[in-house]
């Protein structure tokens, strides 16, 4: 057993026959990778955690982050590369930073 990247998933999926093109759209949904984000603005975390769940990945925050009782909480990211990505692209346009939490994101991920 080994974990797998995204060079070796496409590179089996070449090996079973996938085309360029579909190795291309697969690759990033091959790979599943959870990330711990620490110390967030609570309010910041809730929208990191709708937008995991609006592409279908998911984020734990804090019981403490719905109804707002603690100013800061850790973030657990749950997705794939691909999720990862089109979260990301979301997160750009938000506010309280998280802007620079996508960037990390895609640096850390090399996106």
């Amino acid at each position: 057993m080994e974990p797998w990247g995204r060079e070796t998933a496409a590179a089996a999926m070449r090996e079973i026959g996938c085309t360029e093109a579909g190795v291309a759209i697969m690759r990033d949904k091959a790979v599943f990778c959870v990330i711990r984000v620490h110390d967030l603005p609570t309010k910041a975390a809730n929208v990191v955690k709708q937008t995991f769940l609006s592409k279908g990945a998911d984020a734990a925050v804090s019981r403490h982050a719905v109804d707002l009782s603690e100013e800061r909480t850790d973030v657990l990211l749950f997705a794939t590369l691909a999720q990862y990505r089109a979260a990301a692209a979301v997160l750009l346009r938000q506010p309280w930073g998280l802007d620079v939490l996508a960037r990390d994101i895609l640096a850390l991920l090399e996106m």
